[in-house]
């Protein structure tokens, strides 16, 4: 089939090859414009867009895809059919109409679980044990188009976010070429999805991202999977005077600076040096400051620290961190 694949991030990427390299023929790859990016704002093609110059395949970036221009063009390539992974941007009925075979999205979830823009990391906040991919037909509704296949991947007890997203792209992108090759060969069928089972998966913000320590600590172990590493899970220390330091679950301190965390382990499995081994009772908050570790208090039993970035400073072990913090005491109270 003559296709015009559309995909904005790195996830959409294993597609794009894979479609390359199938027995289809990508005619041209619709992604978002160029934005800006770092703290020097400068202007950067998407994952997507680069890959598809590397291929030497067209590439039409419209702000909206309802603008006429583009349009025209997708009505003048005359796909067969549009695949698309992670593109971005809401899609017109006028485009939706101009492939005979539609546009078929892969989306990172067994639906209908998890519709819409985070459904890796909603799968994992909310303690899923298996998730998936589905390509299926793109309608007017968010996600809620027939199903032409799945897959499941199970969700493994380290999982981020990232690291589960990189396997369903790679997996999910073979999944795609299949359900492509049926549709041409005429021996699928798009299938409605059941109306029982539908839950809502919306992009995450750095408000979700806070980690609240007063919430068990299986809770914030899997909030900070499922924010790594967008949107990155962060919590604020009070960094005023030399000899405290406090992690806040309140925002508006004078003195509190922002710590960004990486996933956490939970304590009981963390290999505490301290306490001949015993986990220690830690108050929401509190932290343990060790040799080489640091612990936090949450609502249940501490958890270890892993990575942590203070702003304006590099990615480093909680450890580092402490000791730079040049602290008289190795237990502290937090506010």
């Amino acid at each position: 089939m003559r296709l015009v694949f559309a995909g904005t991030p790195a996830a959409a990427l294993p597609t794009l090859r894979a479609l390359a390299a199938s027995r289809h023929t990508v005619a041209a790859v619709v992604t978002r414009p160029d934005a800006p990016v770092g703290r020097g704002k400068k202007m950067h093609k998407s994952p997507v867009a680069e890959l598809a110059e590397e291929l030497g395949f067209e590439t039409l970036q419209p702000v909206r895809p309802n603008e006429g221009w583009f349009l025209d063009r997708l009505r003048a390539i005359a796909p067969d059919c549009c695949p698309v992974t992670a593109y971005g941007a809401l899609l017109p009925q006028a485009a939706l109409d101009i492939p005979p075979h539609g546009w078929v999205n892969l989306h990172f979830s067994v639906l209908p679980a998890w519709r819409g823009a985070a459904p890796v990391q909603h799968a994992i906040l909310r303690g899923d044990d298996i998730t998936g991919a589905t390509t299926f037909r793109i309608v007017k509704a968010l996600d809620a188009g027939p199903v032409f296949g799945t897959l499941t991947e199970p969700i493994r007890p380290a999982d981020t976010s990232g690291d589960l997203l990189d396997r369903l792209s790679v997996a999910g992108a073979e999944l795609m070429v299949r359900t492509l090759d049926a549709i041409e060969d005429g021996t699928v069928r798009a299938v409605p999805q059941p109306t029982d089972g539908i839950s809502i998966a919306p992009k995450l913000t750095p408000a979700d991202s806070r980690v609240d320590w007063k919430l068990p600590a299986h809770l914030i172990d899997r909030q900070l999977r499922a924010c790594t590493p967008d949107p990155g899970g962060w919590t604020e220390f009070d960094a005023g005077t030399s000899t405290e330091a406090s992690l806040s679950t309140e925002a508006g301190q004078a003195s509190a600076a922002r710590l960004k965390l990486w996933p956490v382990t939970l304590a009981a499995g963390a290999g505490l040096i301290s306490g001949a081994g015993e986990t220690p009772s830690l108050a929401p908050g509190d932290l343990l400051v060790d040799r080489n570790a640091v612990y936090v208090g949450t609502g249940t039993i501490p958890v270890r620290l892993g990575d942590v970035q203070p702003q304006g400073k590099r990615r480093m072990p909680a450890a580092d961190w402490a000791r730079g913090l040049h602290l008289d005491q190795p237990h502290l109270q937090l506010t």
